[in-house]
Parts: C-alpha cells; sequence; structure tokens
C-alpha cells in the first residue's frame, strides 16, 4: 500500500474513528494511572482493520498518526504484516494478545493497564496461598458492568460471581499470548486477564463495553484491596431479598 493510501487510514474528522478514539482514550487512562511511563495500550478493531497503539510513546501525547494499521484476516504465525507502520516507531509487544481477543473472542476493543489495583490483587492472591490463578468476587453491584460470557446475552447480576484468571508475567509481552490463550479457553466466560504482578487485559463486544468493563474491573480490584485489609472476604453467603428478574 503506498504511503499516501496508508495515511489515509489514519486520517478522518470523525472523533468515533477507531485512530483518534485510541489517542484520546489512552490520554483519559494516563489521567487514571492505568499507562504510565509508556506502558499499557488500546487496540480497536473496525470490521476486519486493527487500530494498535505503538510501543514505547508517551500514552497521553499520542497523535493519530502514531497509528499501526493491519488485517485480521491477512495475518500468519509468526509472520505479522501492516497496511500502516509509521516511521521511527516500534509495534506493540501487546499485538499478539490483542489479537487473540478479536479471533477467539470476536472482540471490538481490548484494553491493556498497567493498574496498581490489578497487580496488588495479583500480589495478594499469590500471598493467601491456595488457587492463586483465579479472582473471584460476588454480591457486590458493580460486578452488573460485566455481560455473561462470549456469545450470551445480557450481564451478570449481583448476585453472580465474577472469575477473572491470572497468569504468571513473562520478561517479555508477546510470550504472554499461549498463557491469556489457554486462561480464554479454561474460562470463556471471562472478559479479562489478569497477569501476575503486570496488569490486566480487558476486552469488549466494541469501545463502549470494553471501557466500561476496564472501569467496572478496576473499581471491584480497589474494593477487593481495602476488603481485604478490613479482613472482609471477597466472596460471601448472604440472602436474596428479592427475586431475579429475566
Amino acid at each position: 500500500m503506498a504511503a499516501n493510501d496508508a495515511d489515509k487510514l489514519v486520517t478522518s474528522n470523525d472523533p468515533e474513528h477507531p485512530a483518534n478514539l485510541i489517542p484520546a482514550l489512552c490520554a483519559k487512562f494516563w489521567t487514571l494511572g492505568w499507562v504510565t511511563g509508556t506502558g499499557g495500550g488500546c487496540s480497536i478493531r473496525d470490521d476486519d482493520l486493527v487500530y494498535i497503539a505503538p510501543s514505547g510513546v508517551q500514552k497521553e501525547l499520542m497523535k493519530p498518526s502514531d497509528m499501526y494499521v493491519l488485517s485480521l484476516a491477512a495475518q500468519t504465525d509468526p509472520t505479522r504484516t501492516y497496511l500502516r507502520a509509521p516511521p521511527r516507531l516500534r509495534p506493540s509487544q501487546c499485538t499478539p494478545l490483542f489479537l487473540a481477543a478479536f479471533a477467539r473472542r470476536g472482540a471490538g476493543c481490548c484494553i491493556h493497564t498497567h493498574s496498581q489495583w490489578a497487580v496488588l490483587v495479583t500480589l495478594l492472591l499469590e500471598q493467601q496461598g491456595g488457587d492463586s490463578r483465579v479472582f473471584e468476587m460476588n454480591n457486590i453491584e458493580q460486578i452488573k458492568g460485566f455481560g455473561r460470557g462470549f456469545g450470551k446475552a445480557g450481564n451478570l447480576g449481583y448476585h453472580d460471581t465474577l472469575r477473572i484468571p491470572v497468569i504468571e508475567n513473562t520478561p517479555h509481552e508477546e510470550d504472554l499470548t499461549e498463557y491469556l490463550e489457554a486462561a480464554m479457553e479454561a474460562h470463556p466466560d471471562a472478559y479479562a486477564v489478569l497477569v501476575r504482578r503486570h496488569g490486566v487485559y480487558v476486552w469488549g463486544d466494541n469501545v463502549h463495553k470494553a471501557k466500561t468493563q476496564c472501569e467496572s474491573l478496576d473499581y471491584l480490584f480497589q474494593l477487593a484491596v481495602e476488603m481485604k485489609k478490613l479482613g472482609i472476604p471477597w466472596i460471601s453467603d448472604i440472602p436474596r431479598i428479592a427475586p431475579d428478574r429475566a
């Protein structure tokens, strides 16, 4: 693809265009402490086109011209080809993990954060012993921000149990891919995967759902840390005072 044609992929006056939306979202995530020091990132799929934030760039300063673009259908492992690759920048090491969410879950957006709350939850799980490979919480209102699972209608309810698998960190981020894919297979209803001592990957059917779930999850992680300080368990058995509605 000629350079001028490739640049057209990231040129739009529409604020909802992926090339405009990713920098705007990452600037917001930076204010939340999710993408500090160039860490973390975001990717949006628009049909077959995938837009990805680059590596090693201050996330609050990104521009549409910094975006990588590739065709999801054209990717072959281990070769990766880009329809647009900005000069003097490097592809994100998160790329294969984003692609896993798009290919295996039909996601429209995947967000990766280095949230301190996500990291602390993995450390608490590590410290408590037993099965530290799944974060579980129930009977908290914010759980209703999550879908019931891939291909399932509706969201989780207040009394449902949210389960987020945890995988171990690796020296190089792209090496997490096979473990993230294994966690997806083991937990087909999950919309996120925690990476111990690193952060979290969250995906959704579209940008709105991915952002909502990422915000809800960070709220729950912070709540979980505070609950642990107070000795309040994450899983509780409380009576229902009204029936579920269909």
